[in-house]
């Protein structure tokens, strides 16, 4: 009676693997095909002032930062470089308790000439309280009609405000999510990862479900903002998702860029990984409504993508146990040793990772290094180990 209930167990858990990394993403490539019509779209004021100019909604591009003293000039300058009317956006730095010189390097940078036809406030806080309760204060102050959300070590596309303001255009538009792209990193599989989300990404949005957002940048209609709880971990995603909740679409725009200059190692990329999936923890228990058949293509692209992740390394373990307690099967036993060779194999492409520099090796130390962040993540969130403060990775 056992027997059959391990196999069930098996084959389910295997088949939700398989979909989730394969299946899904091929349903995605498919209904692209079917649906989707790309829009080329082209951002050509090149700095001139226009007649469109007073047209264009006002923008707040907010920068949280925390200890970013090797990044702040490098934004500010950046920003200031933005293709945009002047009197239409304004950039607030918002430093949260800094322990460092992040402060002083962002008040003498906005002295500089490139800066000075850009509208900046540096605005600085004594203590450290977290992300979440600074965008809370921050959006009390706003009046724009749109806001944009930045991480101080990701650099934009000059012409990312006028890509952004022509998707708002659409009334039914509430958020705008960018690409993300990784300037440095010696980690191969950490650059395969972001390929396959930007495949992701642009998929789900071909089906009108883009979910979600990048902190390097997304935008979002101001008045639609609500508070979010203190406890929040992943804002980034909670925060697009409050308003998609409410009957709001987000749009992917591939043209937009954010471009990640911190660069990046295994360590560090596992650490953020953890802070992360405890984040997607708490993501699926206050957005379970987003389930719901109501919200359509939403609810395919929450399930199959975000919760499937979630619940992966669940399946995996799954997987491995009921194979191994088959073993008398010479089909089971099979496959528990395949599992445990290519557990081996990441172990040692983790331990040597000099010696085993191939590329298969990389991807699948990546794959199990990341699904046990993900398992470790998700029951630290369980255990109430994770809060909403910063961290420096």
């Amino acid at each position: 009676m056992l027997e059959p209930i391990l196999v069930s167990m098996f084959c389910v858990s295997a088949a939700l693997i398989i979909y989730h990394h394969l299946g899904y993403p091929l349903l995605l490539k498919f209904a692209s095909n079917k649906t989707s019509k790309m829009v080329d779209r082209q951002a050509n004021r090149a700095y001139q002032a226009n007649s469109d100019d007073k047209l264009r909604p006002s923008v707040t591009i907010v920068v949280p930062a925390y200890n970013e003293q090797n990044w702040i000039a490098q934004k500010i300058r950046n920003l200031a470089c933005i293709d945009y009317p002047k009197n239409k956006f304004k950039v607030i730095i918002a430093c949260d308790g800094c322990a460092d010189d992040t402060a002083e390097i962002a008040e003498a940078t906005i002295q500089e000439a490139i800066c000075c036809e850009t509208h900046f406030e540096i605005i600085k806080f004594d203590s450290n309280r977290g992300k979440v309760a600074l965008i809370n204060h921050i959006m009390t102050t706003l009046d724009s009609d749109i806001t944009a959300l930045s991480d101080v070590s990701a650099l934009i596309s000059i012409d990312a405000l006028l890509l952004a303001e022509q998707r708002f255009s659409d009334p039914k538009v509430g958020v705008v999510n960018s690409q993300y792209h990784i300037l440095n990193t010696n980690n191969q599989g950490e650059r395969d990862y972001w390929r396959y989300q930007t495949m992701l990404q642009q998929g789900e949005a071909n089906i009108g479900a883009n979910i979600g957002a990048h902190g390097a940048l997304y935008f979002f209609r101001t008045h639609l903002f609500k508070p979010l709880a203190s406890n929040v971990i992943n804002d980034d995603f909670v925060l697009p998702m409050q308003i998609i909740k409410r009957g709001h679409t987000a749009v992917y725009e591939p043209k937009v860029i954010a471009l990640e200059l911190e660069s990046s190692n295994q360590r560090a990329d596992f650490k953020r990984r953890i802070r992360i999936s405890a984040g997607n923890m708490q993501q699926i228990v206050i957005l379970a409504k987003l389930l719901l058949p109501r919200y359509r293509a939403v609810a395919f692209a929450f399930m199959s993508g975000k919760t499937l992740r979630l619940l992966t390394p669940y399946l995996m373990l799954i997987c491995l146990f009921t194979s191994l307690a088959l073993m008398s099967n010479p089909i089971f036993q099979a496959l528990a040793l395949g599992q445990i060779m290519f557990y081996a194999i990441a172990l040692a492409g983790m331990i040597a990772p000099s010696t085993l520099n191939q590329r298969l090796v990389r991807v699948i130390s990546y794959f199990v290094l990341g699904h046990f962040a993900n398992l470790y993540g998700g029951l630290r969130y369980l255990f109430g180990l994770e809060n909403g403060r910063w961290e420096r990775v």
